[in-house]
């Protein structure tokens, strides 16, 4: 079982925090550090000192770590054009030495683009754009190196892209898709996806997403096991009730929420949990919410009682 640190910086991060977290992260031994990617908070957080931006941040990460993934759930397909994506995310495989995983979605939260002038089509057209950008992105890193890649899509087309740079990782960085949808997004998922990835839902709910995704790849010849299963779940860990309560207020959560719907408890109730969730739903990646930035000792704790029980 992989533990990954997940972190929404938009809540309120400077870089230096982050980096601070990815450091902790890499030293207590996680597989990756993953953010958001999002330019405005959400709920009550006061969002100082402001957005960072996600992929600047996993160049500077890039630099300053030596070992752990780096990656997005998920970068929003409404902020950038396809090609320069292309470009950004695989110059930063570059500076990291192949350690970039690359999960995309269609976009969503209707504030953050407003607030910084980017456009949010309707439904349907933000979820085509979606489509067109996993194609392009990924066949821009997999043209052979003195060939071209073009396309003609509704909303992107390409002539002739010598497809450059190419990533470190060959043929292209793990692609990551996600969501709920019951149709389109699991026929993305078995097209594109070496990992699909269900945040903040049930285990009930995502058995029977994963359902889905299988019953697409193999609807296209695909088999099923070469996309690994994650989920993403809220943390609030502790030595004893006490501090689970205290985790969980810090962040303005329920206790009793969190531990009906999240990772909360003693390291012995999450190891359990954990096992709940692999044996319904057969996933074999856990990205952990770490709300609280300042709360090093969290992943230093779940590190030490938590993982060490998982193998």
């Amino acid at each position: 079982m992989d533990l990954r640190i997940f972190t929404e910086p938009q809540q309120g991060a400077s870089y230096d925090e982050l980096l601070r977290v990815a450091k902790a992260t890499e030293d207590a031994g996680y597989d990756a550090f993953f953010r958001s990617d999002h330019y405005l908070k959400m709920g009550s957080a006061d969002g100082l000192p402001g957005p960072t931006d996600a992929w600047i941040t996993l160049a500077g990460l890039a630099r300053e770590t030596s070992r752990i993934r780096l990656g997005t759930l998920v970068t929003a397909a409404t902020f950038r054009y396809p090609g320069p994506l292309a470009i950004s995310v695989a110059q930063v495989d570059q500076m990291s030495g192949g350690r970039v995983e690359f999960g995309l979605g269609s976009g969503w939260y209707d504030a953050e683009h407003e607030a910084y002038g980017l456009t949010l089509p309707p439904l349907k057209e933000r979820f085509d754009r979606y489509a067109e950008q996993l194609e392009i992105i990924t066949g821009l890193w997999k043209t052979p190196a003195g060939s071209t890649f073009s396309f003609k899509g509704e909303y992107y087309s390409l002539t002739e892209s010598p497809g450059l740079p190419k990533p470190a990782q060959s043929p292209a960085p793990p692609v990551i898709v996600g969501g709920q949808g019951k149709k389109r997004t699991p026929a993305l998922a078995a097209r594109f996806a070496d990992e699909f990835n269900l945040p903040f839902v049930d285990a009930d709910t995502a058995a029977a997403q994963f359902a889905r995704v299988d019953a697409a790849a193999e609807a296209i010849g695909r088999d099923p096991k070469e996309i690994l299963r994650s989920v993403a779940l809220t943390i609030a860990v502790g030595r004893s009730d006490a501090e689970v309560a205290q985790r969980a207020s810090a962040v303005g959560r329920d206790e009793a929420e969190l531990r009906a719907n999240g990772l909360a408890g003693t390291p012995a109730e999450v190891v359990d949990r954990i096992g709940q969730w692999r044996e319904k739903t057969g996933i074999t990646r856990v990205y952990l919410q770490l709300l609280d930035l300042s709360d090093v000792d969290q992943i230093e704790l779940i590190a030490a009682e938590v993982a060490p029980q998982l193998d």
